[in-house]
């Protein structure tokens, strides 16, 4: 009997928790209700082009007809799939991928990081201004606007590589557009050329974070630039980058199909040809309206995504505590 007073008395603990959250939640809505109208826009983009294209997924188990529609087309389970991985073209597709894939991720990841590093340790304001956005303007280029750029400049009779190569040596260069061997280093350099300046403004927003007290107390003790670099600056970026890294690993199948299909024609498709491309080929570009295959190889490259998103999302909770969930 006595420990009854005891028992009871938990539970009104327990809602009483429930019901303060609930008080606070209600409070922060009332106070920061036009923050919570700026959500709405965004969230319902969410919904309506993330999550209700999912009803959409069943279609790559089964054999879709226009006639019977999604829920009417017979059910063919796991077909679609063994198709595609006993395709002859699978590993190729899949070396394409991960090559693209894995050389932008470590040829082209810590550029961004070093570019953040060597304008926050700049004394002039001035030159560190137009530096930056002599490296963010390119960012603003579209793809397409890119693509041609690089046409017409890696021309090998008339643009600007051709010409200059004629002038050196007498003779006209190949193709590079359309080398295969060349085709990867074209994709990926011309991202960073693109990319790198935008990309290191979120390390520059987590550098400015960083204590000026830190590098007034390592200038008495007499550390060099270097050194407050390595162990100030790195230090105080390193939670941003490993969140980077870690969304970073869940795209590593998601290479951007429109550019790789700018750059695409027959001479380079040998290393040109990557999964994004494939599923607008089978399913578009064929006019068979192989829709069922391409969902189904376009499934398959989000599971793996997700995989490899919560694998090293695991890996960097379990060894660096810093993760997304």
């Amino acid at each position: 009997m006595a420990d009854t007073p005891m028992i009871m008395a938990d539970a009104p603990g327990k809602g009483a928790k429930g019901g303060l959250r609930w008080k606070q939640m209600k409070k922060d809505l009332r106070a920061n209700w036009e923050l919570y109208i700026f959500l709405l826009l965004p969230l319902v983009w969410l919904i309506i082009f993330r999550y209700v294209p999912m009803y959409g997924v069943q279609i790559a188990f089964k054999n879709f007809s226009f006639r019977y529609g999604i829920w009417g087309s017979p059910w063919v389970g796991f077909m679609q799939f063994q198709r595609f991985f006993t395709s002859p073209i699978f590993f190729t597709l899949l070396r394409n991928t991960l090559v693209l894939s894995l050389y932008g991720l470590f040829a082209v990841f810590p550029l961004p990081i070093l570019l953040a590093l060597a304008l926050n340790s700049m004394k002039h304001i001035k030159y560190k201004k137009f530096i930056q956005m002599a490296t963010y303007l390119p960012y603003f280029i579209s793809v397409v606007v890119l693509v041609g750029m690089m046409m017409t400049v890696l021309h090998p009779r008339v643009g600007l590589y051709g010409v200059l190569y004629n002038f050196f040596t007498g003779s006209y260069p190949r193709d590079l557009i359309s080398s295969a061997t060349t085709f990867p280093h074209l994709y990926v350099w011309s991202g960073a050329w693109q990319g790198v300046g935008y990309s290191s403004i979120i390390f520059l927003a987590a550098l400015s974070a960083v204590d000026p007290e830190l590098h007034e107390a390592a200038l008495i003790d007499g550390a060099s630039r270097f050194q407050r670099v390595f162990h100030i600056d790195i230090p105080a970026i390193i939670p941003t980058i490993t969140i980077l890294l870690i969304l970073r690993a869940g795209q590593i199948m998601s290479i951007g199909f429109e550019k790789a299909f700018l750059m695409q024609n027959d001479l380079n498709r040998m290393t040109s040809e990557i999964i994004s491309t494939y599923v607008y080929r089978v399913g578009l570009e064929t006019g068979t309206g192989n829709f069922s295959f391409a969902s189904a190889v376009g499934l398959f490259d989000s599971v793996i995504n997700l995989t490899l998103l919560v694998i090293v999302n695991g890996i960097s909770r379990k060894f660096n505590e810093t993760s997304l969930w």
